[in-house]
């Protein structure tokens, strides 16, 4: 049985796809099921003797519990904490988005699920041509939009979903996060969302700068995602 996988994305870079990520994975692993995961590219690492290491990647590592090698879950790895794109021409490197399926595939035979994590926005570019949203459609994954809730989140998740549906994946479900300590009138716009996508959001995180580890999800709102 093929395993089944999800992308996660984000309305912009800092709106807390890790968090989401680390709390979808470690969901899915109380539930009983094989979780791997998948960091696609990261750019901001630090130096190790094993080679490079992204924060983010690594967290993702520890919450899976299928192992998986460091270069099967993170198979693009940037130092500096720039644009992809950036990193990648740096490093004199082209992202080649059919060594980041082979690596997926990889992941899924040893897997119930698994957990990609995207880097940035939807458009965020990875090379001369590509973005982030390429990658996402080189996997063929249902989309899990994480919204950033602060002011202007209406527009930024709107047009993101749009452009999801565009590239032919459509919005599978969406988690909003809460970035900032006080957002005027939060719940309206959560509402606003909510009508716009036409499905409440799978969760409602809150405001957690200090200690994001702490951040859960109730097994009860990631259940119903998978069997759909």
């Amino acid at each position: 049985m093929q395993a089944k996988g999800l992308f996660i994305a984000g309305t912009d870079t800092g709106v807390g796809k890790t968090v989401v990520s680390v709390a979808l994975v470690r969901a899915l692993v109380a539930q009983g099921q094989r979780v791997a995961v998948m960091k696609p590219v990261a750019a901001g690492a630090q130096q190790t003797p094993a080679g490079w290491r992204n924060a983010d990647a690594l967290a993702l590592a520890a919450a899976a519990n299928v192992e998986a090698a460091y270069e099967a879950v993170n198979p693009y790895c940037f130092a500096p904490p720039v644009s992809p794109h950036i990193g990648a021409r740096d490093a004199a490197t082209s992202i080649d988005l059919q060594l980041i399926r082979a690596r997926f595939d990889e992941l899924a035979r040893c897997a119930d699920i698994v957990v990609v994590e995207g880097a940035g926005g939807w458009l965020a570019p990875i090379g001369p041509r590509h973005t982030m949203a390429d990658v996402a459609v080189a996997l063929g994954l249902p989309v899990l939009l994480v919204v950033g809730l602060r002011l202007g989140c209406l527009n930024h998740a709107m047009l993101t979903a749009r452009a999801i549906e565009a590239d032919g994946l459509g919005l599978s479900d969406w988690v909003g996060n809460h970035v900032e300590f006080h957002f005027e009138r939060a719940a309206e716009n959560i509402e606003t969302l909510a009508a716009r996508f036409g499905r409440p959001p799978l969760a409602i995180l809150p405001f957690e700068p200090l200690a994001p580890d702490r951040i859960t999800l109730p097994a009860t709102s990631v259940t119903p995602f998978f069997r759909r």
